[in-house]
């Protein structure tokens, strides 16, 4: 898979990107939230959330897939072209957030480790040294440096399996402490919303694919599995180490320098992602827009929003990209399998924007009324809306199969 991803991918290549862009600092921090669950429940929970949120990865990439469309113009089946370019703006914004929050950990954690190692923290220029490199990945990744993806990724495999060996193996020696800080249903919720803050941008890497259906299924299992095991092993160095704390649980498994290694080349290939992503968006906008330049102009300023905001709290986050992107991909996954929507219009789609509203307005209200805590919010916020678009819909489209097929 290329940086520009405009040319014809392999199986393989897709699922790289798509285990680099799970291995990551998020996701461990976000494992280490569910500790007060403790092991068994915690574990059910991760890959409950996961197996919901890469189901759905899936059905957005398999759509690319199909139609070698990107995810913002594949949005353009349900929501119409003009209407496509409001989550096009806010695909950006959370792209842009997102390379803040990853540039922002990345520098958090090599700045600790450094200062350890050799008394050396410099927050900012770990910062600036990581959205260099993402700028310099997004210039040369297309023709330059696959050989260097490739070592990235052994590299990456190799610091997480050791990290994994050193965590587990301390398993039972503190006693895991369950307590009420957190919800069942929440934690199914948190370990969903991870893969599907990728589903504005999963077709981005799918589209041309060689084969489609091999590719999609490479991709998903690729970042739902080590999105897995990235979740399980920041729940069980919560548990089994009694550390929340990235760059101490780094350090507890002896990865000083090579700490630093793997969390700036993790920080790197997948905040890529983000960045390639929101140029691809962009391009949705207006074909002015191209991918390379706008995805830099993205990656300068999450670097300075990381130096100048304390991007700590994602939670938040998280669940506002979930009342976005999760209605919007019902209503998408409902037109495109079981309607067999396939043509767009030019202007706005406005049955399809007001049942991603009510989907809107009923997970703000599910989640402001504490119901993910009981049974989380993607999947029933999903099931409805889709419910909803195939109940609001089927007439119109028997009605308009009759005309153009009078008996």
């Amino acid at each position: 898979m290329s940086g520009n991803a405009s040319s014809p991918s392999s199986s393989a290549a897709i699922g790289l990107i798509w285990f680099g862009a799970a291995v990551s600092i998020a996701e461990i921090s976000t494992g280490t939230l569910l500790a007060p669950l403790g092991w068994q429940r915690g574990l059910a929970a991760l890959l409950l959330g996961h197996a919901v949120g890469g189901a759905l990865f899936f059905a957005a990439a398999y759509i690319g897939a199909l139609t070698g469309r990107s995810s913002m113009e594949s949005v353009r089946l349900s929501f119409g072209k003009r209407g496509s370019v409001l989550f096009s703006v806010a695909n950006m914004l959370q792209l842009a957030g997102w390379t803040a929050v990853m540039i922002y950990a990345g520098a958090t954690v090599s700045s600790a480790l450094g200062k350890v190692l050799w008394d050396g923290e410099s927050f900012v220029w770990w910062a600036l040294a990581n959205g260099a490199l993402i700028v310099l990945w997004l210039v040369f990744g297309a023709r330059k440096t696959g050989g260097l993806k490739t070592v990235s990724m052994l590299l990456m495999l190799l610091a997480v399996l050791w990290l994994s060996a050193e965590v587990f193996s301390t398993a039972g020696s503190t006693a895991a402490q369950v307590s009420d800080g957190m919800s069942f249903g929440t934690a199914v919720e948190l370990s969903a919303v991870m893969p599907l803050s990728w589903l504005p941008l999963a077709a981005d890497y799918t589209r041309h694919a060689r084969r489609p259906f091999a590719a999609t299924l490479t991709a998903t299992l690729a970042y739902t599995l080590t999105g897995c095991w990235m979740y399980a092993l920041g729940l069980a160095a919560a548990l089994f180490t009694g550390e929340t704390d990235v760059a101490k649980i780094l350090l507890g498994a002896g990865l000083g320098a090579a700490g630093i290694l793997a969390v700036v080349l993790s920080t790197v290939t997948t905040t890529f992602l983000d960045a390639y992503s929101a140029g691809a968006s962009a391009n949705n906008i207006s074909a002015r827009f191209a991918e390379t330049p706008v995805a830099v102009g993205v990656t300068l300023i999450g670097t300075v929003l990381a130096v100048m905001l304390p991007v700590t709290e994602y939670e938040n986050f998280l669940l506002l990209i979930g009342s976005v992107f999760a209605p919007m991909a019902a209503v998408l996954i409902a037109d495109f399998f079981v309607l067999k929507r396939r043509e767009e219009i030019e202007g706005f789609d406005f049955a399809g924007l007001v049942l991603w509203l009510a989907g809107f307005i009923l997970y703000r209200f599910l989640l402001s009324s504490g119901w993910e805590s009981i049974i989380g919010l993607t999947a029933p916020v999903m099931i409805a809306t889709a419910i909803a678009t195939v109940s609001v819909r089927l007439p119109f489209k028997k009605s308009s199969d009759i005309q153009r097929n009078p008996s």
